[in-house]
């Protein structure tokens, strides 16, 4: 492939070859995996002493709701791995979305522009003169107030 200035087969070559990467990515899932310690409140249990940790570790998978607010799920200790894996494989996804939207760009950008021609349709100067005719009027009726 050319290092400078590729040719337009090319891009599509290469955005042919992302989206066949894009098709084989699997299972993702976005957000975080946190390793947590609690205090439990009780005033005897070893957890109140100063300087202890508290209980844990818990391990959060957390990340961002559709509200926009921060949603999280305390995970077992099986899934752990399973999340972390996931995680990883959706910052590959967006790597790859990224080369995606830039080779579609170079390929928007090295595409040439051809005219579009609308069947029936007449060119400003055909029969008017280049005048402009404005909108046909409308009826003004009005609903009622209740």
């Amino acid at each position: 492939m050319s290092a400078v200035n590729p040719s337009l087969p090319e891009l599509e070559a290469q955005r042919s070859e992302l989206y066949a990467r894009l098709a084989g990515m699997g299972d993702f899932r976005r957000g975080s995996v946190s390793e947590n310690y609690r205090r439990c409140g009780k005033p005897n249990c070893a957890c109140a002493r100063p300087g202890h940790a508290g209980h844990g570790p818990r391990m959060l998978w957390t990340r961002r709701g559709t509200d926009g607010k921060t949603v999280g799920r305390q995970l077992a200790a099986a899934e752990v791995d399973k999340v972390r894996r996931e995680l990883d494989t959706y910052h590959a996804f967006t790597g790859l979305s990224e080369e995606i939207v830039a080779v579609n760009e170079a390929i928007c950008e090295a595409r040439p522009v051809t005219p579009v021609t609308v069947t029936g349709a007449a060119t400003p100067d055909a029969g008017t003169d280049g005048e402009k005719r404005g909108s046909s009027p409308r009826s003004r009726t009005r609903s009622r107030p209740k």
